[in-house]
């Protein structure tokens, strides 16, 4: 991939290239498939460098930095310590 077809984006402190137009969830799929059929089963969610949830269908942009975090089941009662 020359660099006028691809970019550059970050998961997990990872750099990675990809071609552009492609999404978030392709970006991670370069990276680790584990981590990406995490995300597809909801398991995971990926958030952008402000730790927001960013939507992997998400066409990425170059210097993009993302990161895998596990989903917090808010519903679910306190641990009692």
């Amino acid at each position: 991939m020359s660099g006028r077809d691809s970019l550059r984006v970050f998961i997990d402190a990872r750099a990675v290239d990809v071609p552009r137009g492609a999404s978030a969830l392709d970006a991670v799929t370069a990276v680790d498939v584990t981590a990406a059929a995490a995300l597809r089963s909801g398991e995971k969610i990926l958030t952008d460098s402000r730790g927001l949830p960013f939507d992997v269908a998400t066409e990425v942009q170059a210097g993009d930095i993302f990161r895998i975090i596990p989903r917090r089941d808010r519903s679910a009662p306190p641990k009692a310590e």
